[in-house]
């Protein structure tokens, strides 16, 4: 099976990215590593220290401490694919990541992007 190029480019090099599209939506740096860890269980040390490393997506999410279970209930479309018909689960982490990071620049607010009640 041949992996989707993205499993291989750099976080660090998207994550710049992230914080571009929500800067310029009125939103913060500091919102998308919230997002971020709130993904991933990484604290903001580990996650920089990710960032630093230049780790690939793919290791970036088989290292992540403790994928969020409520992650599940992120739902949509991104990329013209529902999230749900995802089938490989790193791609599926990486697309929960893209939403979470849409929802953040569209301005919605945090609790609802965090699947807070």
């Amino acid at each position: 099976m041949i992996k989707h190029r993205i499993y291989t480019m750099s976080f660090a090099s998207v994550y710049p990215c992230y914080v571009t599209k929500v800067e310029k939506k009125g939103r913060s740096k500091a919102e998308v590593d919230e997002v971020i860890r709130w993904l991933t269980g990484y604290s903001q040390k580990k996650l920089e220290a990710q960032i630093e490393k230049q780790t690939d997506f793919e290791t970036f999410f088989a290292e992540a401490p403790e994928l969020n279970p409520s992650r599940t209930l992120i739902k949509g479309v991104i990329c013209g694919v529902r999230l749900e018909d995802i089938k490989e689960p790193t791609m599926q982490e990486i697309r929960y990541l893209d939403k979470l990071i849409d929802e953040l620049a569209k301005g919605k607010v945090m609790k609802k992007i965090l699947r807070r009640v």
